[in-house]
């Protein structure tokens, strides 16, 4: 098999390929991940390449090392699973506690990402919520239903009143659900799926990590207040920092995440 211009040996399927399809294969001898996917959009996997450059930053979690990058795929450094242990999560809520506190330039990134398979655009702005509301709602609202939309349109109206107290820009992941997480047996948690990074708010990659049942939450929760307490009423957000990804859950699949994305809106105004 080819990906990214190299020749990739002792092919075999693997998880982790939530979009593309993914493989443990070898490159001259060494062990790597690729994964590929067809008709990919143009940058997709650029993308993903500046967003594992912009996290691989001193003291926060590791992130694998790019063997190449293509049109067509990825290749990466091969990370050795393992289980979710105590440690591993003490650990892991430092480090993402350390990236969060290294600041980028601004809210948003250089250039734009993708989240899934959609377009993420990361124009900057001067507010996290003028960032959230433009580049990571209104884009996603088209197929929401019209008593949904209302919902979510009357939040963004009072965004300033429930956005919670200002913070400086956070280098974030921006899709750090539990999915995203590559648990080692080095005991260590990688970083992977990177082509939603940008300067965000830090609440919003904790958010993601309750949305889908991140392993050991509470455990990566308290390590990273110990080094960095969040601000009052930082639970009572969570709804607001998880209505992105259900809208983008609700652009891709449908069904019910349309409904849960105007919940998710209402218990923000509620909070």
């Amino acid at each position: 098999m080819r990906i990214a211009n190299l020749v990739l040996d002792d092919v075999r399927p693997t998880s982790g390929g939530d979009i593309c399809q993914a493989f443990k294969a070898r490159h001259c001898g060494r062990r790597v991940f690729a994964k590929t996917l067809a008709n990919a959009p143009s940058g997709f996997f650029a993308a993903e390449e500046r967003g594992l450059t912009m996290l691989r930053v001193d003291g926060a979690p590791p992130v694998p090392g790019i063997v190449a990058v293509g049109d067509d795929g990825l290749v990466l450094d091969w990370v050795e699973p393992g289980a979710p242990s105590l440690a591993a999560a003490e650990e892991f809520g430092r480090r993402l506690a350390t990236l969060h506190a290294t600041r980028p330039a601004g809210f948003g990134a250089p250039r734009d990402g993708f989240i899934g398979s959609l377009p993420l655009s990361n124009d900057s702005e001067e507010t996290w919520a003028a960032f959230y509301v433009k580049h990571r709602i209104f884009p996603y609202l088209k197929d929401l239903l019209p008593h949904e939309r209302r919902v979510v349109e009357r939040l963004c109206e009072r965004i300033d009143d429930v956005a919670g107290p200002p913070e400086p820009p956070a280098r974030i992941h921006g899709d750090l659900w539990s999915g995203n997480l590559l648990w080692g047996a080095d005991d260590a948690v990688w970083l992977v799926d990177a082509a939603s990074a940008h300067g965000g708010h830090r609440e919003t990659d904790l958010a993601m990590l309750r949305l889908f049942g991140a392993p050991r939450l509470e455990t990566i929760l308290q390590a990273y207040q110990e080094v960095s307490p969040l601000a009052d009423g930082w639970r009572e957000r969570v709804p607001l920092h998880q209505l992105h990804p259900l809208l983008v859950h609700a652009t891709l699949f449908g069904g019910h995440y349309g409904a849960r994305a105007a919940e998710a809106a209402a218990a923000a105004l509620a909070a």
